[in-house]
């Protein structure tokens, strides 16, 4: 992979001293398969190809069925190649940052979006493993957040619509990236226990009363 400028990718919300500790894009040919269906389309147009062929030879002969089954190669070849075109351009322009306070999504192929997401608004995160050793990594948001699947896809757990879940697509050494995400979001996690236990709630006095600690720990804001 190229060396990439992060200061000029990351949001400048992301504050010194935060460290990056993984970056990546998708593998295209992973995403074609898994995002954009290339296989099924090729088997349609193999199993339409297969039938053209059969039919022709039914109704007209050789001649026939070769002309069928060509347009239909061509064809697709045509929606494969296009496919492809657009799954290479995706993970051009594509860029997942991990660091030790969120994960940032840069995705979009003519105007690049920027979704920012620090882990305290992340409830839970999961991999799938494909066997080409890619795989997706979704997280799932916490109540009252929410990105609209649209505005996520192909970067997005498929068929999650009604509670999206962005999603880190076709990445190489999958397996590796879920477990630094995973470390990331439990070091978060006990930092932010950590905090909570050494700043306890203070009761609330009543006139002429003082104050006493309460005995709940205060739960840190995100």
């Amino acid at each position: 992979m190229r060396a990439v400028n992060l200061e000029k990718l990351l949001p400048s919300d992301i504050p010194p001293g935060e460290r990056v500790l993984w970056h990546g894009r998708p593998d295209w040919i992973s995403l074609a398969r898994r995002a954009y269906r290339v296989d099924f389309v090729a088997a349609y147009f193999l199993a339409m190809t297969a039938w053209n062929l059969g039919y022709g030879l039914y109704l007209g002969g050789p001649a026939l069925a070769a002309m069928g089954a060509l347009k239909t190669l061509i064809a697709g070849f045509a929606a494969i190649g296009l496919l492809g075109g657009v799954a290479w351009l995706s993970a051009r322009t594509t860029l997942y940052v991990v660091t030790t306070r969120r994960l940032v999504m840069k995705i979009g192929i003519a105007l690049p979006i920027f979704f920012n997401l620090p882990f305290s608004q992340i409830a839970s995160a999961s991999v799938r493993i494909y066997s080409d050793e890619t795989g997706d990594i979704p997280v799932l948001p916490t109540a009252g957040q929410r990105i609209a699947y649209l505005h996520l896809w192909p970067h997005a757990r498929p068929f999650h619509v009604n509670r999206p879940e962005p999603a880190m697509r076709s990445v190489r050494n999958a397996r590796e990236v879920a477990t630094t995400l995973a470390a990331a979001l439990k070091a978060a996690a006990e930092e932010k226990g950590a905090v909570a236990r050494t700043h306890p709630v203070a009761a609330r006095a009543a006139p002429g009363d003082s104050a006493t600690p309460a005995s709940t720990p205060a739960t840190a804001a995100g």
